[in-house]
């Protein structure tokens, strides 16, 4: 595409061709939008410099968009008849699906309306905007959506030249002749609008093509597809249905693990708070630190810090409102984030970075290239690794525009806070396109990471005391007002509250909130206002404190209290269906909602969710704040400590879960119906048992002190759930789509009792944990396999399997022939469509990597047995793969004669080695992780730099092909076994071949480096048809099971088989 440049002489003329519609060097330009007509000026006129017809209407638009953008200080400019060569295929796609971007970058827009004439219209007395717009073609355009919507400025024109006026003066009648809503005239977000209703936006417009009708839209859904024209009015929007729903479900991967949108949970808390007040957080605006932030490049990070209370969340809420129509509008991005300590779901770094990830491939879902075929549940330590350096790529991407990243109460990120911190520091160091804003307390141990970030701003609400108690002020009008008008108050007693407010707010927001919350209580009567009022006394704890002596004098003191501690030791807010299984209540259930009021100081009531008013009142309960009192209420609240609320909340819910448990809870009957089509059912028969079904085994280690064991009668409770209760408790994980956390908690509880003197149970809990390793991956994706497939196919000695032989499927006449017992395989793992080549763990065991005929590379969690990622790329075979010492990178050989190098995490390919002329047979990284050799069937090895790539040697010496390669564990030496029967050591630096072992009948296969003298002794016998283990063999592995390739990690052995499977045996001691 290129560009039209006006010089001074009022002439004009193409640009040199611009490639890529984001460099730096293209300058400010205006654009042109107008309808076609039969005089146009294409793109073979100006280059040919045989321009027709210059007293024309098409040159007239033309020198009109020029003279227009000289008008207005801009020298270039941009028209679509002349600024694309439609002879040039290639050109025409990248124009088609680029245009969105050209108009969304303009300066300005002009748009030009060849029947409108404003003189004509005066001439006549016409006054009616609406009528007389109504008629232009050009609002009835398919292509009008992109030119009119993306651009800032967009101004119009009358076809003698003179303006009519732009998208914000005419917004209204825009609207009403166009459909189109007013915010996005406005430039919220267009991933703001649903997909139904930004297609609706096209229905009734026309096109010169009817395929034009979809193309006109890639923009407005941020899509890149090919352009076919030819194709037809049915398959172009159906292409582009597929892609948009190929992005969505991206996007619904990575949120299914944590499905808290940030920007639902903003909405939450302005609405918890009682609305976002303006004069409670413009201040902000006028701040030397905040201008200083805003204006100045490479100032990237904004800190706003300050004691609890103090309104940081609201801050940040009114600064991302006060960004983000700016930013957007101009092409750029805004995502946010809110951490709470008190939701497991909110209060770790992994979910900050998918909640940043999600809102930034929201508003520029051409991002969702950089995510990964695998982003992990929150709770694997592999999803940290992974999301962390997709965040990194998006942010490096070349056609990012300006972002701002805003992250609230950094203190509130109770998992992996140091390891957030530390990655913000690196954000901001990353480009001056990036710019951050985040809050926290004032913590020596945030102050003391952000201190390595240049040229950082920090805001101190202590130090802006003055800005902040005005903003109280206004805060203090505000509820005053509200209060008045609830309670009819007069004018004395409004003074009275508000300078009694005013008096002891001390800059703290929250005080102020709490204390209204409590006088607009329907039973604090008007005449006992300044009473009540006058017993407030100044500063969050001793509020706290007197709050809590106020539920101490009730009626209900002990409920109250019982409903406190749940909801203080809970992982999560839980809702009212779900505490009346944890609290045990004497009256009616609805009686609940009416307690929850009286702990109003302390909880709060949203959409049955009951949440701590403030983390401050969370902290103040569990003791952790600094005043004595805070202390006093810990004592107050949990006399017997928090094992005791624990071990309540851990027996209440087997309690529950024994009562409300049963076969087929949703009524699916069909035993292989999908969970992606389960609907949940009103009213839902899991809803009082949700929170139990997924947190009862952490509650029971909670309850547990260093000092106990768990007594007789809690592991008979547990013994006689798991008999009666398991099946169904494993179909209402399923459900409940949290599977991953049944099979932590199942092996938790498999570790809580190894050393009970409880044989029995100890053993049907093994029998539980392995039934749910075998089959977990089923009942995951569809329930009532628990009763089908994981039912027969368990073996004949499971203990499961017998206690719910009444579930056993009875429409099975033939069962097939089950293995006695669990064997040894721990998991066999299938996904490669041909034979197994190449195995090998990661470093720390946790994953497992193997190498196909299928041309793919696999990576498997080594626990679960899920396929974390799989890497493709090469042409042929895959032969070889090898983890670097660190576990981060990835080495394959393959039969194309090239090695690769893959980032683990990520599975983007790092770097491709060419240099062998044959197969690569094996690799091998040094025990640095700087080099890595390579050994091949054109008899060669081949040493590289593992960073930068280069060929460092290439040792020659075998007179057949190297099947094997191995570093000495002090990588100073490398090891070689070749087809011609030999092995040869050589000198790993300067290429000396030091010894040629020989013995061997037969090729030599493979060779592997004791690095760890210590390391369990299992390894597969020479002819492969034993595992053995300290030189004796162990099991026998029957013709089916002897291994094409193999891995040992400890006391894992893992086997790839011709047949495309592998599995993985383990091993509890030394036999």
């Amino acid at each position: 595409m290129r560009l039209l440049e006006r010089d001074h002489t009022g002439e004009f003329r193409l640009t040199k061709h611009l490639p890529n519609d984001q460099i730096p060097e293209i300058p400010p330009y205006a654009i042109l939008s107008h309808t076609w007509g039969d005089e146009e000026v294409l793109f073979r006129d100006l280059a040919g410099g045989t321009t027709k017809n210059k007293a024309g209407a098409g040159y007239a638009k033309i020198q009109f968009c020029g003279e227009q953008a000289e008008r207005d200080g801009l020298r270039y400019f941009w028209v679509d008849t002349c600024c694309i060569d439609k002879s040039d295929a290639g050109e025409l796609q990248h124009a088609l699906n680029s245009m969105f971007q050209w108009y969304r970058n303009a300066a300005k827009c002009y748009v030009y309306l060849a029947e409108v004439s404003k003189r004509k219209w005066e001439a006549d007395g016409s006054s009616n905007w609406d009528l007389n717009l109504r008629d232009c073609r050009w609002f009835t355009r398919g292509w009008t959506l992109q030119e009119l919507i993306p651009p800032a400025i967009v101004e119009f024109f009358s076809k003698e030249g003179e303006r009519l006026g732009d998208k914000k003066s005419l917004e209204k009648e825009i609207h009403n002749i166009t459909g189109i809503p007013r915010r996005a005239l406005q430039g919220s977000p267009l991933s703001d609008f649903s997909v139904a209703e930004r297609m609706k936006w096209i229905e009734k417009r026309n096109t010169k093509y009817e395929e034009d009708k979809t193309y006109s839209l890639f923009g407005i859904f941020d899509v890149h597809i090919p352009v076919l024209y030819g194709e037809g009015g049915q398959k172009a929007p159906k292409r582009l249905r597929d892609k948009i729903h190929e992005d969505y479900l991206c996007l619904a991967k990575l949120w299914s693990a944590d499905p808290r949108d940030p920007r639902h949970e903003k909405e939450r808390i302005e609405l918890a708070k009682g609305g976002l007040l303006a004069d409670a957080y413009r201040w902000v605006f006028n701040n030397p630190d905040f201008k200083r932030w805003r204006q100045l490049s490479e100032s990237r990070l904004l800190w706003i810090r300050g004691d609890p209370g103090k309104g940081k969340t609201m801050l940040l809420c009114g600064i991302i409102n006060e960004l983000e129509r700016p930013i957007t509008v101009n092409g750029g991005n805004l995502a946010y984030f809110f951490c709470q300590a008190a939701d497991s779901r909110i209060n770790n770094a992994t979910s900050v970075l998918r909640g940043l990830i999600y809102l930034l491939v929201q508003r520029q879902p051409r991002l969702l290239s950089h995510l990964p075929e695998n982003t992990y549940p929150s709770d694997d330590a592999m999803a940290w690794i992974v999301l962390s350096k997709t965040l990194i790529e998006m942010l490096e991407d070349p056609n990012l525009k300006v972002t701002y990243l805003v992250i609230d109460a950094l203190d509130e990120c109770i998992i992996d806070q140091q390891q957030l911190l530390r990655l913000i520091v690196q954000i901001s160091s990353l480009s001056a396109r990036v710019k951050l804003v985040v809050s926290s307390r004032n913590l020596v141990q945030i102050e003391e990471q952000l201190a390595s970030v240049p040229q950082q701003a920090r805001l101190s609400l202590e130090l802006n005391a003055e800005s902040v108690t005005a903003a109280v002020e206004a805060f203090i009008r505000h509820k005053v007002l509200c209060l008045s008008q609830l309670k009819q108050y007069d004018s004395i007693m409004v003074n009275f509250i508000r300078d009694y407010l005013s008096s002891n707010a001390n800059g703290t927001f929250l005080w102020v909130a709490l204390v209204c919350q409590a006088l607009a209580d329907p039973k604090v009567r008007k005449r006992h206002t300044l009473t009540k009022l006058r017993t407030f006394p100044p500063g969050l704890d001793d509020l706290y404190a007197r709050m809590m002596k106020q539920i101490d004098e009730s009626e209900d003191t002990d409920l109250c209290k019982e409903i406190l501690a749940v909801t203080t030791i809970v992982r999560r807010p839980i809702n009212v269906p779900e505490l009346t299984t944890l609290v045990e209540m004497g009256g009616d259930v609805s009686d609940l909602e009416e307690l929850i009021g009286l702990c109003g100081s302390f909880l709060t009531l949203r959409e049955q969710t009951i949440y701590f008013v403030h983390q401050s009142a969370k902290d103040f309960l569990q003791g952790n704040a600094a005043h004595q009192v805070s202390r006093e209420a810990f004592g107050w609240l949990l006399p017997l400590g928090m094992e005791n609320v624990n071990h309540i909340i851990f027996s209440r819910s087997l309690i529950a879960m024994f009562a409300e448990l049963r076969r087929d809870m949703y009524g699916l009957k069909a035993p292989g119906f999908p969970i992606n089509e389960i609907q949940t059912p009103s009213p839902d028969p899991l809803a009082a048992v949700r929170y139990s079904c997924v947190f009862w085994v952490d509650h029971l280690r909670d309850s547990i002190s260093k000092r106990d064991t768990l007594q007789r009668n809690i592991l008979d409770t547990i013994q006689t759930f798991l008999e009666k209760k398991y099946l169904y408790w494993l179909e209402a994980l399923s459900l409940l789509r949290a599977m991953s956390e049944g099979v932590i908690a199942i092996t938790q509880l498999n570790g809580l009792l190894t050393h009970t003197d409880n044989s029995q149970l100890t053993k049907l809990v093994f029998d539980a944990y392995r039934f749910t390793l075998a089959y977990g991956w089923v009942v995951k994706q569809a329930p009532l396999q628990a009763y089908a497939s994981a039912l027969v196919f368990a073996p004949a000695s499971s203990l499961v399997k017998a206690k719910f032989r009444a579930e056993e499927p009875g429409w099975i006449s033939t069962k097939p022939a089950v293995e006695g017992g669990w064997n040894a395989c721990l998991q066999t793992l299938e996904g490669h469509s041909r034979w197994l080549e190449s195995v090998a763990f990661s470093p720390d065991g946790q994953r497992l990597a193997s190498g196909s005929h299928d041309q793919t590379i696999k990576i498997w969690d080594a626990g679960s047995g899920q396929c974390l990622q799989t890497l493709e790329g090469h042409s042929s075979s895959v032969e070889s793969v090898a983890f670097s010492p660190d576990g981060q990178r990835l080495a394959s050989g393959s039969d194309d004669q090239t090695i690769k190098i893959w980032d683990a995490g990520s599975g983007q390919c790092l770097q491709t080695l060419e240099g062998h002329s044959s197969s690569v047979q094996s690799v091998a990284f040094s025990p640095d992780g700087q080099r890595l050799a390579s050994g091949s069937f054109d008899q060669t090895i081949k040493i590289w730099d593992a960073g930068s790539g280069q060929c460092l040697q290439t040792l020659e010496g075998h007179s057949s092909w190297v099947e094997s390669v191995a570093f000495s564990p002090d990588g100073q030496r490398l090891a070689s076994g070749s087809s011609d029967q030999t092995i040869k050591i050589w000198d790993a630096g300067s290429g000396q071949c030091l010894q040629t072992l020989e013995g061997h009948y037969s090729s030599v296969h493979s060779l592997f480096s004791l690095d760890n003298p210590e390391r369990d002794g299992y390894s597969l016998g020479e002819d492969q048809t034993w595992i053995i283990c300290n030189g004796r063999n162990l099991i026998w592995l029957p013709p089916e099971y002897r291994p094409r390739c193999s891995a040992v990690q400890g006391r894992m052995v893992s086997i790839g088989c011709t047949s495309g499977r592998v599995f993985t045996v383990g091993f509890s001691c030394d036999v």
